[in-house]
């Protein structure tokens, strides 16, 4: 689910320095900082408890690797764990000899693939890498990049990848936010991709038992790549099998150099901080990086869908049902129109499809909705139902419809309208009254719509939407030959 879906704000609750307001968010005292190289810094001052939160946005996702090396940016993400010429190495000088001499080798390995696949010296190869590997791990520190963090009192340390950004995020003591500064500017500049192999083995196991071995996720995948036949919203951001297992330590500095620039870099941070410090560090560590001369590519439009697509999923499990629409960017003035669409078919238990699905036909164990997989770019509004045995998908996907022709012929009252909204502004108060919540918001904001205050004005264009506009949304999307549908199909009897 892209970020956009947490951003729907009401009404904020907002501490200041010395007060307690209630405020829209656009006259947040936030300071936006950009250094010359074009690294951005988004700094919000809330001094509520001696913590700082911090989230590293860089602008590229899996939207961003190449045919045929899906799982770059994901492989990336998890290396950049790894450490860098200092930090993570016992003897810098003669781990980068072996690390070289696995890159050569590679670069055989390529060279053999290309002209003579088939050619038994290609798994010689292989092996002499992973032997180089072990030779290698006499000279690693491994997880000292997280073990110094943690010894300075460091939590939530992660980091993930979308379709359209990979972000690195943690809490820190206020009296050790120069460690952030030190530490990321490290690894921004010099980081080590060691134990490459080993990292390779692990994301692969995990696409294993994300993907491979949950209906629900491979489901998912088969109904993006059925949908989106042309624009890479239809790869998986983790990567296919094949591709992850192919990928070069080459591939991966070639990515590394070519989106990880102070450039294509914002960084939010939020709670007990000075900005005029804030500035001094940015500065002193990194405005020293030279920029990467980053331009995002667009990538191919997606055509315009004008007939019915459907897939099928076989799988030892209950049945599921997944039915999406193409709509549009989330910059896009319909926007609005459909998020308040998706609470009100599945927001809560109150929803239109969860009373008629669960409560009432009781076909369905629970059903929810969203729009994605990214931001950018037009986007599916999704329909998922896991449905209850021995019903069939068939009927669940009609009496979908029929909910759906019943709002298309007649508009939502005004009270349930008004009823979403407050939901939405509840639970936007809940999520975003910590400093971490508000990092995201702002960092993904900035990132993506170039401006920090876009999550607020969303709350004001959703207060917009009228009953005749959620009608019209699904008069114009919502419509058979603009639809794909996927379904999980139990290839025996589901184990009970």
């Amino acid at each position: 689910m892209p970020v956009l879906m947490i951003l729907l704000m009401v009404t904020f609750l907002v501490p200041n320095k010395a007060t307690t307001q209630i405020s829209d968010g656009k006259d947040l005292p936030v300071t936006n900082y950009r250094l010359a190289n074009g690294m951005e810094f988004i700094i919000l001052e809330r001094s509520t408890s001696p913590t700082v939160s911090f989230v590293l946005h860089y602008k590229v996702g899996g939207i961003n690797d190449n045919m045929g090396s899906t799982g770059t940016a994901h492989l990336l993400e998890h290396l950049l764990f790894k450490g860098t010429n200092d930090i993570g190495t016992l003897d810098a000088e003669k781990e980068k000899i072996l690390l070289d001499q696995m890159d050569l080798l590679e670069d055989s390995i390529f060279h053999l693939q290309k002209n003579s696949p088939s050619s038994p010296t290609i798994d010689n190869l292989k092996k002499s890498v992973i032997q180089l590997e072990d030779r290698a791990r006499i000279y690693v520190a491994s997880n000292e990049f997280e073990r110094i963090f943690s010894r300075n009192g460091a939590r939530g340390l992660n980091a993930s990848t979308d379709s359209e950004s990979t972000k690195y995020y943690l809490e820190l003591p206020s009296n050790r936010t120069e460690l952030w500064f030190m530490l990321e500017s490290e690894r921004m500049s010099h980081p080590v991709f060691r134990e490459f192999y080993t990292e390779r083995d692990v994301v692969a196991e995990e696409r294993r038992l994300r993907v491979d071995n949950q209906p629900g996720n491979l489901l998912y995948e088969a109904h993006l790549r059925a949908a989106f036949t042309t624009h890479p919203y239809g790869e998986p951001v983790v990567g296919v099998m094949d591709d992850i297992q192919n990928l070069t330590r080459k591939d991966i500095k070639s990515h590394y150099q070519q989106y990880y620039g102070p450039d294509n870099a914002v960084v939010a941070i939020v709670g007990d901080v000075r900005t005029e410090s804030v500035e001094q560090w940015a500065n002193k560590y990194f405005g020293h990086i030279p920029p990467i001369g980053f331009q995002q590519k667009t990538p191919p439009s997606e055509p315009v869908q004008r007939q019915e697509r459907r897939v099928s999923v076989a799988f030892e499990a209950e049945p599921q049902l997944r039915i999406g629409w193409h709509t549009v960017e989330s910059a896009h003035p319909l926007n609005p129109s459909l998020l308040v669409l998706s609470a009100l078919l599945t927001g809560n238990r109150s929803s239109r499809l969860f009373q008629r699905l669960v409560v009432d036909d009781r076909t369905a164990s629970n059903v929810s909705s969203s729009l994605g997989p990214g931001d950018l770019f037009p986007k599916l509004f999704s329909i998922n139902v896991n449905i209850q045995s021995p019903t069939g998908t068939e009927r669940v996907e009609k009496a979908i419809y029929d909910e759906l022709a019943i709002l298309e012929a007649t508009p939502p009252s005004e009270r349930e309208i008004l009823r979403i909204r407050n939901q939405i502004s509840a639970g936007q108060i809940r999520r975003l009254a910590n400093n971490f919540d508000l990092a995201i918001q702002l960092a993904h904001s900035t990132a993506i719509f170039g401006n920090w205050k876009y999550g607020f004005s969303l709350a004001q264009d959703l207060e917009k939407v009228t009953p005749e506009m959620i009608s019209q949304v699904v008069r114009k999307f919502l419509t058979a030959e603009n639809r794909t549908v996927a379904t999980l199909i139990p290839n025996k009897p589901a184990i009970r």
